[in-house]
Order: structure tokens, then sequence, then C-alpha cells
């Protein structure tokens, strides 16, 4: 039973999130993790409630993106489908790797991303590269990792499609979301199978992320794309500054 206080906690954290996860095209667990971690939760606790809001965010996300017109399904949609493979093993990752590894891995993950946006322009005057198997790929193997720590993957996804295969960072925000559609699933499925999900906490937290997507997806359709790209550079720096808090503090 959540208690008073950290129900309506919970309600603020959800709105927040989902606002976060609007506007950066992320699931939310990029910001999620690190706060639960800050309410006391367990990381792989963490991670469960982590998924179970994304399936929330993601799902209510893409289909305001793709009303606005930003997010093309097409030939990214197989993203998409490597990443629900990929993830279906991240169950067996939570199991078998201890919390403190996953912390760090997670940390090297956000460093990956600050690293790769620092060198990619906020919109290519390349043609962006098209490969339906190279997608499947790229998104088996963030599947794998990403749900593993909690987080659906666009973290990583939108520097790679604007860092290496060249897509305006608008539609990059969209497809990532997108992406996480699948990867939450079968993390999901995948991570409730050994038992580390928590439905009630997760479920309160996604519903309560569906205002902050609405709100998040209106203002990030109306911020130009470098600022968009700079905020998100921000975004990273400080989830990275609250993961080795947390790391220095045991």
């Amino acid at each position: 039973m959540i208690g008073k206080q950290l129900f309506f906690e919970l309600i603020i954290v959800g709105i927040f999130v989902g606002a976060i996860s609007g506007f950066f095209g992320v699931g939310g667990g990029t910001v999620l993790i690190p706060i639960l971690l800050y309410l006391g939760f367990d990381i792989k606790d963490a991670i469960g409630i982590s998924v179970v809001q994304m399936v929330f965010s993601s799902l209510f996300g893409s289909y305001l993106n793709m009303k606005k017109g930003s997010l093309k399904v097409s030939s990214t949609i197989f993203f998409g489908f490597g990443g629900f493979f990929g993830a279906l093993a991240s169950g067996y990752v939570v199991h078998s790797v201890s919390s403190q590894t996953l912390t760090i891995i997670f940390a090297f993950m956000v460093m990956f991303a600050i690293f790769r946006f620092f060198h990619a322009p906020a919109q290519s005057d390349k043609k962006p590269i098209e490969n339906r198997g190279l997608f499947f790929v790229i998104g088996c193997v963030i599947g794998v990792f990403a749900t593993s720590v909690g987080i659906g993957g666009a973290l990583l996804l939108t520097p790679v499609m604007v860092g290496i295969l060249h897509y305006h960072i608008k539609e990059a925000v969209s497809a990532a979301l997108f992406f996480v559609v699948f990867s939450s699933l079968a993390g999901v499925i995948s991570i409730g199978s050994f038992g580390y999900i928590d439905f009630e906490h997760g479920i309160l937290i996604g519903i309560s992320s569906l205002i902050g997507v609405y709100a998040g997806i209106h203002i990030a359709h109306k911020t130009n794309s470098r600022r968009h790209k700079n905020l998100i550079l921000i975004l990273n720096f400080v989830i990275l500054a609250m993961i080795f808090y947390k790391l220095s503090r045991g």
C-alpha cells in the first residue's frame, strides 16, 4: 500500500517525468531512475517501475508526434523491432548483474550520449542513412543494454540518429520515443518474468506522466532545433551528476 505522502510525490514525479519524456523524446527512465534512487528505491526496483512508466509515456507521446507529423514510421520502425528483440534479454541481465554494476553502466550510457551530441549538428546537410538491416541491429544492441538499466533506449538512439545517421533532431527525437514503445513492452515481459516489476508504483507514475507528455511535446514542437539539442545536452549533464552523487554515497 502506497503511503499518502509517497502517493502525491509519485504523481508529481510522474507529471515531471512525462514532460521530460515528451520534450526530449525519451521514455522517462533517464530521469526517473535517478529520482527513484534519491527517494530510496533500489536500482532493480527502480528499473521495474521505470519500464512500466515508459509504456505509458512512449505510447501516448508517439501518438501525439504522429498527429503533429514529426513521426515517420516507415523504415525507422525496424529500430523498434530490433529493440523489442534485444530487450527480451533485459530480465536476465537485471537478474544476473549487481545493482552497483547496473548503475555504472547507466552512467557510461549517459556519457556516450553527451559525447555524440557534442560532435553532431542539430540539422545535418547530409542525406539520412536508411538501411533497415542496420536499423534492426542498432535497435537490438540498444534494446539489450538500455532496457537492462531501466531506460527505453532513446537516450542512445537519438545521438546515433543525429550524429551518425544524419537525421534532423526533431525526427530523431520522435523516432527514438517510438522506439521506446517496443523496448519498454519487451522489458515489462522480460524483467517481469524475474519478478522485478512493481506495477503499483509504475502504473501510478505512468498515468500521471500523460499530463506531462502532452505539455512536453507541445513545447518541443515550438522550440528551434539548436536550442532543443542544447537542452538535451543539459539534461544529460544533470542526469550524470545525479548518478555520480548516488554512486559517491554508495
